[in-house]
């Protein structure tokens, strides 16, 4: 991997003004491995980082065919095409 785009070892931590008032830069650098905590009145509220390489992105349309519904079950508000 490139210098830039290595996980630093320990997240730095940034306010919630901060990070909302500079939003494009701090993401520029989460692309590049960055990873950031972010803080309200000194208390840890989130941690912002790149996606883990073993998030799944669902694909619309994945399940059509392989779920089949009960014959006896009801809708109480059909849906009107």
């Amino acid at each position: 991997m490139p210098q830039s785009r290595q996980q630093t070892s320990t997240p730095r931590r940034v306010g919630v003004r901060e990070f909302r008032g500079n939003l494009t830069s701090f993401l520029k650098q989460v692309e590049d491995g960055q990873r950031f905590v972010l803080t309200s009145h000194h208390k840890v509220v989130a941690e912002i980082g790149a996606p883990s390489s073993d998030v799944v992105i669902r694909k619309p349309g994945a399940l059509r065919g392989k779920i089949k519904v009960a014959d006896d079950v009801t809708c109480s508000d059909p849906v009107v095409s």
